[in-house]
């Protein structure tokens, strides 16, 4: 009978040889394919305003706007990002707008803050109805609907994977919800503010009104102070400039945009920073 003969060495170790680079390939598809899910930032400060509520309303809250926030936001929260929140109360009250007529400046601005509180609480019972535990941390004290502002608290309720809602505004009359943004994000080290308008992005004019006016891709902190762009207040853009912390603007209207901006997508919004990049200049 015939000797069964054994594989060469030389055939095996091709073999193996084959198998390890399909392997090492295989292993580097999906690590490429992994690192190109990865969100581009761990902790963002998601600035909303109070019209983003409001919907196709002229007044209030449209439950439905507030749902579909809500599940963008989880759907951020669940690639592993950890969202704070600030929630502009333009849709019940504004301190400056005409609304507030000849009363005295303060009084109307606490009465600004009162209906962050209100849109803070709605928003927080939209996450909370599709599972995602929130919380509710306000400048003023109101412990019958949220917590106070305490700095560490809010940090361990991020690590622990809670969506943060700010509300009141800094607590002080004379200061935006955008001044609040850029403090807060920097009290809890957030990588970037989000925030959210009704147009793409910065343009250099109001698109509503000219239809000459383009956008930005980048643009730096001293050009919109310098070009009076009404992004955000003055104050908010030298306190996010004073301290390095890049802005996105973008339209919230458009599904899906917070996730885009969060994972890095590029031509989603306006980014606002200290320098220009070259492949944006």
């Amino acid at each position: 009978m015939p000797e069964d003969k054994e594989p060469s060495t030389t055939t095996t170790a091709q073999g193996d040889a084959a198998d390890g680079s399909a392997t090492l390939a295989a292993a580097s598809s999906a690590t490429n394919v992994a690192d190109a899910l990865q969100p581009a930032y761990r902790r963002i400060l998601l600035k909303i305003s109070g019209e983003a509520l409001m919907g196709a309303q002229n007044y209030g809250i449209d439950v439905d706007v507030a749902r579909s926030v809500a599940e963008e936001i989880k759907a951020v929260r669940n690639m592993g990002v950890e969202v704070a929140v600030v929630v502009g109360g333009g849709n019940i009250f504004r301190g400056v707008s005409k609304s507030a007529g000849n009363m005295n400046r303060s009084s109307a601005d606490y009465i600004g803050m009162l209906a962050t509180i209100m849109n803070a609480v709605v928003l927080q019972d939209a996450l909370e109805k599709i599972g995602v535990f929130t919380r509710v941390s306000s400048a003023i004290d109101v412990p019958q609907l949220a917590e106070p502002f305490i700095r560490r608290r809010v940090i361990r309720h991020l690590e622990k994977n809670r969506v943060v809602i700010f509300a009141a505004g800094t607590g002080n009359p004379y200061f935006t919800t955008d001044s609040a943004a850029a403090l807060r994000a920097l009290e809890i080290k957030a990588e970037v503010i989000l925030k959210g308008t009704k147009v793409d992005g910065i343009y250099t004019a109001d698109p509503m009104l000219d239809k000459t006016a383009t956008r930005y891709e980048c643009i730096t902190y001293r050009e919109v102070l310098e070009q009076q762009l009404k992004v955000m207040d003055a104050s908010a853009i030298s306190l996010c400039m004073d301290n390095n912390l890049p802005i996105i603007v973008f339209n919230m209207r458009t599904h899906g945009n917070i996730m885009r901006v969060v994972m890095g997508e590029p031509n989603v919004g306006t980014q606002v920073c200290v320098q220009k990049t070259e492949a944006s200049r």
